[in-house]
């Protein structure tokens, strides 16, 4: 069986010789390797994919004892990802998602969609997959969000996909599912932050468009940044011709994104990604 190993730290010397030694002493084949030590910062990281029987708690416990005291260390079973996704009323992203899933390229299990209108109930119906509604009317948004944090918690997902989900999740939401929630925001992150995007960009004159998937925290559209995308526009196309090719680049920007993070390839460090692709 494969795991994935992922260590964060200060930089040293000697790193990667003492984390192979431990993995070889514990007769542990080493995949591939891919070391990162941040300029900035002097923080290390690196990713490594074994194979072999391993007992996780040994092997953790190994590792903590040779590299520095601020260490953080993931051990990941190469396995599909549990994932709950949420949905407004466009189809577009979460249909790649599910077209993606039903052909098993996904590298994750739909354990449900949750929509806080009732609009694709029908349509992930067609995929066998169970759909939730939750009405955000009449409630405010604490307890909207409790309801549907309930739901999710019924599933124990690994992550939480925002496919298109037009609400702002509050801190309380967002800290029970800390750099486990992607989001696919409908422009080239930080420009044309908020409603009608393509209008903006149409309004600018911009020569490209494009999207960008991030993991959420407390600040509206600034979580730390996985994936962008981008495709070139003209002054001839209309902001509806622009928001179709927006749809477009989206649900791909996101579905890669998600590929990223579904394969242990990203790490969180601040604000910002250090992504092994």
């Amino acid at each position: 069986m494969t795991h994935t190993i992922l260590i964060d730290c200060s930089d040293a010397k000697g790193l990667v010789h003492k984390v192979t030694g431990v993995l070889y002493h514990n007769d542990l084949n080493v995949v591939s390797n891919h070391e990162f030590v941040q300029p900035e910062t002097g923080r290390f990281f690196m990713r490594t994919e074994i194979d072999g029987n391993m007992d996780a708690e040994r092997i953790h416990n190994g590792l903590s004892g040779i590299l520095p005291a601020d260490a953080n260390v993931r051990i990941s079973e190469n396995r599909k990802k549990r994932i709950v996704i949420l949905v407004t009323k466009e189809h577009h992203a979460v249909g790649e998602l599910l077209i993606r899933h039903q052909f098993g390229e996904l590298n994750a299990e739909i354990l449900a969609v949750i929509g806080n209108h009732d609009v694709l109930r029908g349509f992930v119906g067609q995929f066998g997959l169970p759909f939730f509604h939750i009405s955000h009317e009449k409630k405010t948004r604490d307890e909207h969000e409790t309801e549907v944090l309930a739901k999710i918690n019924e599933f124990s997902p690994d992550y939480i996909i925002l496919a298109k989900y037009m609400r702002v999740l509050t801190p309380k939401f967002v800290e029970d599912y800390n750099n486990k929630i992607v989001n696919i925001h409908h422009s080239f992150l930080p420009a044309f932050i908020g409603a009608n995007p393509y209008r903006q960009a149409y309004e600018r004159g911009v020569k490209i468009i494009g999207a960008t998937a991030h993991f959420v925290n407390d600040n509206l559209d600034e979580g730390p940044i996985i994936m962008q995308q981008v495709i070139p526009t003209n002054h001839t196309q209309s902001p509806q011709e622009m928001a179709q090719m927006g749809r477009d680049v989206e649900k791909i920007t996101l579905a890669n994104a998600l590929k990223l993070v579904f394969n242990d390839r990203v790490f969180v460090s601040g604000n910002k990604t250090i992504i092994f692709d």
